[in-house]
């Protein structure tokens, strides 16, 4: 192979630059003659403690290009995204855009790099909810109809994308119309290997909130139509007040910037006022991808509407209650690891007692060996010097 490599990697949120040190290190330490990195922030998440932060904790290499596109309407912050990254396609000219998950930014990197025929290879490729009413599933499967190489976490996910038309065993040379696909593993699971020991030796987020090994439920919520939605915000809130104070149990709230504008305009004044007031309930600022590792290890149960907190709570053995109504991670619910209740409060507080106690769950091995972005990069590689 006579020169490197070029890879855009198009990133915009906190999970995509999480799952894009998985890459980056591999990069750096495995593959630096081979591949050649320029990371692009579309800058989707734009505060400090959900997106810059994490370029320094997570050794990431700071982007060559950011477009600072903020939170707009969708239509608008496509449309500011597609421009930005066809402009740094043309200026940098890569061999192959690298493009993560499902948000916007994803889907904006997919159209601007496909219009110019630039190779797409699509990490988690294959994941589905199987509700188009999601903005995220519309990304997903309009991301993997034009990528070249696909790269699946899971099984279910290589099942998916057979059902959607794709081959199993495609045979060289690949393209759009006759991509690869790939069961990996997952990046994010070679992460949390790698930061484990690190997150308990650099962050105090336990001592600083007085939350004790074991003893506390660890709750994350920030998606559009459980922040937005009254009903929804409240019938959530109202049931981990409910727990934390039935229960006895203390609950710790690390919340995302956009609900945290929300509570105080859509839980109905009674509700926000006992929350305010439950001591067992801390509601703090966004934590770091360590700190959040830290809450991981050490909480007794996850409570999430994220998709990447599940997979995360699987990997340090905790049970997850997924508030929403259906979750691309079939596998975490197949296994008896993981409930989905929606946004319903009778829903949410049975699957808390149904794991409060359930004391032999099992997880197996569903993520791959820790080794995905090293498979990732050696395959990448394999597609360019056979071409």
């Amino acid at each position: 192979m006579s020169k490197k490599i070029k890879i855009l990697t198009v990133v915009g949120a906190r999970p995509q630059i999480i799952k894009a040190a998985a890459i980056s290190r591999a990069i750096s330490r495995k593959f630096p003659e081979f591949l050649e990195e320029a990371i692009l922030h579309t800058g989707q998440h734009y505060d400090q403690n959900m997106s810059n932060i994490f370029f320094e904790e997570l050794e990431i290499p700071l982007p060559l290009f950011n477009l600072y596109v903020g939170s707009e309407s969708h239509g608008k912050q496509l449309a500011e995204m597609i421009t930005g990254i066809e402009k740094a396609l043309l200026d940098y000219t890569p061999d192959m855009v690298l493009l993560y998950g499902d948000t916007n930014s994803t889907l904006a990197g997919a159209m601007a790099a496909a219009k110019i025929n630039i190779p797409i290879a699509q990490i988690e490729a294959g994941l589905r909810s199987f509700n188009k009413s999601m903005p995220e599933e519309i990304n997903r499967i309009m991301t993997d109809h034009v990528s070249t190489l696909l790269f699946s976490p899971t099984v279910k996910g290589i099942e998916n994308l057979v059902k959607e038309g794709f081959k199993k065993d495609a045979a060289a040379p690949f393209n759009t119309d006759n991509p690869k696909v790939y069961h990996c593993g997952d990046v994010m699971y070679d992460n949390s290997l790698y930061f484990s020991d690190r997150a308990e030796k650099e962050t105090d987020i336990l001592e600083k909130h007085g939350l004790k090994k074991e003893k506390f439920i660890l709750a994350t919520v920030h998606r559009n139509n459980n922040t937005d939605d009254k009903e929804r915000l409240n019938a959530i809130f109202s049931a981990l007040n409910d727990i934390s104070t039935k229960k006895d149990c203390q609950i710790f709230l690390p919340l995302h910037p956009r609900t945290s504008k929300l509570l105080a305009q859509n839980l109905k004044p009674e509700l926000f006022k006992l929350i305010s007031e439950n001591k067992k309930f801390i509601i703090a600022p966004p934590a770091s991808y360590l700190e959040m590792i830290a809450l991981e290890k050490n909480c007794s149960l996850v409570m999430t509407d994220s998709g990447g907190l599940q997979k995360e709570a699987y990997y340090f053995n905790k049970p997850c209650i997924i508030m929403r109504p259906e979750t691309e991670w079939v596998e975490l619910v197949e296994c008896g690891c993981a409930l989905i209740a929606d946004a319903d409060h009778d829903k949410i507080t049975k699957a808390f007692a149904f794991f409060e106690n359930q004391k032999e769950l099992k997880f197996p091995q569903l993520y791959g060996d820790g080794k995905a972005a090293e498979f990732i990069c050696n395959e990448i590689k394999k597609f360019f010097s056979e071409r």
